[in-house]
């Protein structure tokens, strides 16, 4: 091979102008610096589907009337929207919730514009009194990502009320991100006006009459204007009283006053809500994030908020209780921390095997030229700094100083040849060239595919994948370019006399003793190796399949319902029981606060948020505490508990519960269909405390209105109407403006008036004529029990099952279990829809299984079209099923399940074997081409290899060490991940070293060489 003919291609280049070599891989460096300050840190990649919620108030209206006469018609609307996926609608007494999912690509602002003029076009014929009717761009039931805890010794409830709705909440909202600031806690000052049913009689009067007063208490109207000079003056006509004492004095007729029959005050309004934080009464501001927003962005903004609020008012207190931000921090420091061990890992790999520093910083420039370059590759693809972008980085580590570690240490080979250094920077470079080409396109085979997937969850492999593959790019241009340039600049590369020198002689002859025989009887080595992979595939069953590990996000989330009907004191009764229960944490420094809601979203429901201390700071785990306070939360007799456990993805009904909902005609025949079912799933595996949340036990009682006896005597039915809602429960009938603060004025009747259905009869309302006429000639009765809450899904009635998880029991068994026992169970016109968690890994299995078969695929084809032989790429791909294999048996022993981060951990091992089997094979094939014989050339290659592969295989093993070894936020999610590279790449490396040369043995000698072809057709040429 003439000297001429090896002096050309990029590392020939990059020997020759090193400066231009240098300043190429500077400039790498150099954007990827330019683009770290522009990139955007956030949990997890911008996952969010566009989700829009419509919400309404109907007073008054059962959960039946607004399924029927609102949601049902809204829904409909909405539904026709373009780009919507699913529908979900809640309808409960006096108001509906309707949650409307986009497909991904969907933009958000346009996706809630479309969605408010869907709503405005039936708008006009939804009933009168529906109101407050509005979009928001979160969904329905979002969880808060901050909650802010906020109290003052030194303003009345109903001040403070005023004074964060008119100054703090509007500061949070106008943070950029933030949907809404819900408000618990809060008790707004109302004018009460309490009427006595018995002076309301001995008068002769009505509850429409006084009604009809109080509206007139707010008199501020505008009546025109006038000239007068050059000036235009305004004339307002204002007769509004506001002192209580005024309002008594207006007069409902002749010589009767409004103090006559009723008592007039200003009091505070019905708590619909309690706040509590360690005890004390706090108002507590929920602060609910836009889809598609940053967490973190928000999290700051929100703190800087507070700190001028502050200085603002100091008579407030503030304590954030909650904050998300907390553990996504805490997470990507932790990955980073990660990524600087791996770092020093495997640049004291490389030490142990090459010896001199002078030659480990060779390979290992590789590594910071990659991993910054990528960050320059994350902003131009509209990334984010993320756990699973930094996680690629992390096991990126191993990859990219694995070309380096070729190149480098077979210059060292030419070097101790005899060669000189530039020439065997530049031979040395050149016999790698198209292995280390090879490897790239390989690993951009296999992850560029993964990136496509359609889920949810698939669609955190998006950034995954074309991180790694851009990294991967990186780091062949890097150590095709930068290490023969400064190979070529050192003196001396040693020859392979590092610390390991002798111990990996020693080890290299055992090698060479163990393969030559698997060489020679190729294959019994492949079935004996078919056997064990097989048994993995027995194995396999005994994994488990979930989303999600189990995350120790550092706040455990308690939700507790009573019984229907309960009201908020009764709830309150029970929330301060598990707030008992979970004291004793507080005390022992094992949490920093407790926070309670009472009355969240419904009278009978509560949540109890326990904020646990720093990871580092406390001995026990959120799992153990949980695993400690579940039996006692079953024990709790006034109402059902659950933990609810957060998880990255933001899912509802993650954690240790599952939703599912069945969907069919009507309620009453979904009801029974779901009581039927829940029996049923008692014999499920894994599942406990299984709830139907259709439960027809709210009591109702029903005012049966004679509309025909009405109409004779003359009676207005809306007369009826505020008569019944005034003196039965209270009625705001207007609002009084009174130093610029809207004061409702609230009609109810006094104390103890109607406590008994027999009192109704005792109520008079007035008729057309001026008579007045007892209730009891125009309605009768009849009791009942009501469902409180109606659901819709997919556009059907549904009816929500939720039940909780047994830790140990996977989710992707119970799903199979509850698919099977539903065709045997439900009758043909009720169907089954999983919910939340269960859902997206429904969704994301069944695409990754596609997905891996594409990938495989790929990744055959490209092997083909670059070895130009189908014998070569055979051996390679077969030894990439026992590489899964391997993983299989790592996650067993660690008992690790199969989740979307283990998974993550697979197809880097995919990658991995595929790339050293490359190395092997490509080398085998350069000695066929000399004239070897197949088994000749395996035994060779496996020998002039085994010293690269073994170093990348060793760099990329310990580059998840770290990741098993690390603690805090997210650990869980990173030891997924580490365990299978830790593990599995540990165990392949024996199928790749052992198993390769035996395959290329048996297989490659059923083809010609590759350079047979060429010298046929040079025969043919000159012969022309």
């Amino acid at each position: 091979m003439s000297g001429r003919a090896d002096t050309g291609g990029i590392s020939a280049l990059s020997v020759r102008r090193p400066w231009l070599a240098a300043v190429m891989n500077l400039l790498i460096v150099i954007a990827g610096i330019g683009a770290l300050w522009g990139l955007e840190i956030r949990e997890l990649p911008d996952i969010d589907r566009p989700v829009v919620s419509v919400r309404a108030n109907y007073p008054g209206a059962s959960p039946t009337t607004l399924d029927a006469e609102v949601a049902s018609l809204v829904e409909g609307a909405v539904a026709r929207v373009a780009g919507v996926t699913s529908v979900r609608t809640s309808s409960e007494e006096g108001n509906f919730r309707m949650s409307v999912e986009f497909n991904p690509g969907r933009d958000l602002d346009t996706a809630a514009s479309d969605v408010r003029e869907a709503v405005a076009r039936i708008e006009p014929r939804l009933p009168d009194g529906v109101e407050d009717l509005f979009v928001v761009k979160s969904e329905q039931d979002a969880e808060p990502v901050l909650d802010v805890a906020i109290w003052s010794e030194a303003r009345p409830i109903d001040a403070l009320t005023r004074l964060i709705e008119d100054a703090v909440i509007p500061e949070f909202t106008a943070v950029p991100g933030v949907a809404e600031v819900a408000l618990f806690g809060n008790r707004e000052r109302v004018l009460r006006v309490e009427v006595a049913p018995e002076r309301l009689a001995a008068f002769g009067l009505s509850i429409d009459e006084v009604a009809r007063t109080l509206r007139a208490a707010q008199f501020d109207v505008p009546v025109g204007s006038f000239g007068s000079g050059q000036l235009e003056v305004l004339v307002r006509a204002d007769a509004t009283v506001t002192d209580p004492a005024r309002i008594e004095a207006l007069k409902i007729r002749e010589n009767i006053r409004l103090g006559d029959v009723s008592d007039i005050y200003f009091g505070l309004a019905t708590a619909d809500s309690v706040a509590r934080l360690d005890g004390r009464l706090v108002l507590n501001l929920g602060i609910v994030r836009q889809a598609q927003s940053n967490t973190v962005e928000i999290s700051a903004d929100v703190r800087r908020a507070i700190e001028a609020l502050r200085l603002r008012y100091p008579e407030l207190g503030f304590e954030i209780t909650s904050d998300s931000a907390v553990f996504i921090k805490g997470s990507i420091l932790e990955v980073a921390k990660s990524l600087g061990f791996a770092l020093l890992i495997v640049i004291g790999v490389i030490w142990l095997f090459f010896g001199r520093l002078r030659t480990v910083l060779i390979p290992a420039t590789a590594i910071p030229i990659a991993l910054t370059g990528s960050l320059a590759a994350i902003w131009l693809l509209g990334f984010s700094i993320n756990l699973i972008t930094l996680l690629s980085l992390v096991l990126a580590t191993g990859l990219v100083v694995d070309d380096a570690i070729v190149v480098t240490e077979n210059i060292q080979r030419k070097r101790r040849e005899g060669l000189g250094r530039r020439a065997a920077a530049a031979l040395g470079a050149r016999e790698v060239f198209f292995a280390v080409i090879a490897t790239t396109a390989t690993l951009i085979a296999v992850f560029v595919p993964i990136s496509f997937l359609p889920s949810d969850a698939g669609r955190l492999f998006t950034e995954f994948g074309f991180v790694l593959a851009i990294t991967v790019a990186l780091s062949s241009f890097v150590a095709l370019t930068m290490c023969p340039m400064l190979a070529s600049l050192s003196t001396d590369m040693g020859g392979g006399t590092g610390p390991l020198a002798r111990f990996g002689s020693w080890l290299s002859g055992l090698y060479m003793a163990l393969v030559r025989p698997m060489i020679a009887a190729p294959l019994v080595t492949l079935v004996a190796a078919s056997l064990l992979a097989g048994s993995a595939a027995l194995v396999y069953g005994q994994l488990g399949e979930e989303l999600l590990p189990d995350e120790d996000r550092g706040e455990i989330d308690v939700w507790i319902q009573g019984p229907d009907g309960t009201g908020l004191d009764y709830t309150d009764r029970q929330v301060e029981q598990v707030e008992a229960m979970l004291a004793p944490y507080l005390a022992s420094g094992a949490a920093t606060s407790l926070q309670s809601i009472t009355g969240r979203y419904d009278l009978n429901r509560g949540s109890i948020g326990l904020r646990l201390a720093p990871w580092d700071a406390r001995e026990i785990s959120q799992g153990e505490i949980e695993a400690e306070i579940r039996p006692r939360l079953a024990e709790l007799a006034g109402a059902q508990g659950r933990i609810f456990s957060g998880n990255s993805l933001g899912l509802r009904g993650g954690g240790d519960g599952l939703r599912i909902a069945l969907t069919g005609p009507s309620y009453p025949a979904i009801a029974e269909a779901a009581d039927s079912f829940a029996k049923a799933m008692r014999d499920v595996p894994g599942l406990s405390d299984i709830r139907v949340e259709y439960q027809a036990t709210q009591p109702q009682l029903n005012v049966l209105v004679d509309r025909a006896r009405a109409s004779d005597l003359g009676i207005d039915m809306a007369a009826l109407s505020t008569t019944l809602r005034a003196l039965i429960d209270e009625d705001e009938i207007a609002e009084l403006t009174i130093e610029d603060e809207a004061v409702p004025i609230i009609l109810q009747s006094s104390a103890g008036a109607v406590r008994d259905p027999s009192d109704l009869m005792n109520l008079y309302v007035r008729s057309e004529t001026g008579a007045l006429v007892p209730l009891s000639q125009l309605v009768a009765f009849e009791e009942n029990g009501v469902a409180a809450e109606l659901d819709r899904h997919a556009q059907r009635r549904a009816i929500e099952l939720n039940a909780s998880l047994s830790p140990e029991v996977p989710l992707r068994s119970v799903i199979d279990d509850l698919r099977a026992l539903a065709a045997t169970e439900l009758p043909g016109d009720i169907g089954l829809i999983f919910l939340g968690e269960a859902a997206s890994l429904d969704e994301t299995s069944s695409a990754l299984t596609a997905t891996y078969i594409i990938a495989l695929v790929v990744v055959f084809l490209v092997l083909l079209a670059q070895f130009e032989s189908l014998t070569s790429a055979l051996v390679v791909m077969a030894t990439v099923p026992f590489g899964i294999c391997a993983a299989i048996y790592a996650l067993l022993l660690t008992g690790t399940t199969i989740n979307i981060y283990s998974q993550i951990g697979v197809l880097m091992l995919v990658g991995v074997m595929a790339k050293n089997g490359i190395l092997l094979v490509e080398f085998a094939d350069q000695i066929r081409d000399r004239g070897a014989s197949a088994a000749e050339a395996a035994l060779e290659a496996a020998r002039v290899r085994l010293r690269p592969i073994s170093m990348t295989l060793i760099c990329t093993v310990m580059a998840g060490l770290p990741l098993i070894l690390g603690s805090g936020p997210g650990a869980e999610a990173r030891a997924a991940i580490g365990w299978v590279i830790f593990g599995g790449l540990g165990l392949a490396a024996a199928f790749t070293l052992f198993l390769t040369p035996a395959a290329y043995a048996l297989i490659a000698g059923a083809s010609k060489p590759r350079a047979a072809a060429g010298a046929a057709l040079e025969a043919e040429l000159k012969d022309a």
